[in-house]
């Protein structure tokens, strides 16, 4: 697990699949492949990107590297992503 982004309105995880691991952990799940959680604090919700979504956010991500963006780029585009998010955030 990554964190990638935190600000005052969001949070974004990246969770690396378990593929190549050499010491299971029975008591964890195994994740088939990788995916990014973003969590819209001022919701409380959180949405969790794989399979396509998650090769177009990491796409956006490369874009990003390749070109600075302000802050508020970023959290525009988090909004758009934001607007999937269905699952409140709970503490376990």
């Amino acid at each position: 697990m990554q964190m990638l982004y935190d600000s005052e309105s969001f949070v974004v995880v990246h969770l690396q699949a378990n593929e190549g691991e050499t010491t299971p952990t029975p008591d964890l799940p195994v994740l088939a492949r990788h995916g990014f959680e973003i969590v819209d604090k001022r919701s409380g919700k959180e949405v969790y990107l794989d399979g396509s979504w998650a090769e177009l956010f990491q796409k956006q991500i490369a874009a990003w590297q390749l070109n600075t963006p302000t802050e508020e780029e970023v959290e525009t585009t988090l909004e758009g992503y934001a607007e999937l998010a269905q699952n409140p955030v709970l503490m376990h």
